[in-house]
């Protein structure tokens, strides 16, 4: 499932984010990537080492954790420090498998969703599209500023070169209550029903069987 997230920062959260990357220092995008990764990626990225990053990962990932869609539809248990992403003309990310354990420190986690926020918008550059591997065919997603996208991380994905412009972006994985990527999905259209059904019709018996279906396929599938 590749799910398109509006309005994840607000303009204002979204301003403030711009003002703090201005004039933030960043590095090598290779230096964050695996073996294998590293011989495709050429970004550059917000050096973390630095100071002010924190508050930063406050503002982004406080917006995306308050998001509903965000959270019916990755199931989040765990969730990574983002990573600041820019691409300027010529920098692209061919295609790539994303790291199936992440982690620093002896804090592992499973990078079961991969979730990109836009901070710059597709007015702004051309190219950079996030082209995704899916069943159908590649979905390129190219997304409006303070959108967030979401989808497996086990699915192989690139950034296209960026020809003109800026492409910046804020870029995390989630480790999902529910593993299984085809289990989410069926979760996450389940629970748009029973949201729809709680609304108009509270006390009705289907209501409380779907709502009881929901909670003990989430009690059934959850990998705690």
């Amino acid at each position: 499932m590749l799910l398109i997230v509006q309005g994840v920062l607000k303009p204002d959260e979204l301003a403030l984010a711009r003002s703090w990357l201005a004039d933030a220092p960043f590095v090598d995008g290779k230096l964050s990537a695996g073996v294998s990764a590293r011989r495709v990626k050429a970004n550059e990225e917000r050096d973390r080492g630095a100071a002010g990053v924190e508050r930063l990962d406050q503002l982004v990932m406080g917006a995306l954790t308050r998001h509903p869609m965000y959270r019916n539809g990755a199931l989040p248990l765990h969730a990574a420090s983002p990573l600041y992403a820019r691409y300027r003309p010529g920098m692209t990310y061919g295609e790539h498998l994303d790291d199936p354990i992440m982690g620093t420190g002896g804090v592992l986690y499973r990078s079961d969703v991969a979730v990109t926020v836009f901070l710059s918008g597709p007015e702004e550059y051309d190219g950079g599209e996030l082209c995704v591997s899916t069943v159908v065919g590649e979905q390129q997603v190219k997304g409006a500023a303070g959108d967030a996208v979401l989808y497996p991380a086990s699915t192989i994905h690139r950034v296209a070169p960026v020809t003109r412009g800026e492409r910046l972006v804020a870029v995390t994985w989630v480790q999902s209550l529910v593993r299984d990527p085809a289990r989410r999905e069926l979760l996450y259209g389940l629970n748009l029903a029973r949201e729809k059904l709680l609304a108009a019709a509270p006390e009705a018996e289907e209501t409380a069987q779907v709502n009881a279906s929901y909670l003990n396929l989430i009690r059934m599938w959850s990998d705690i």
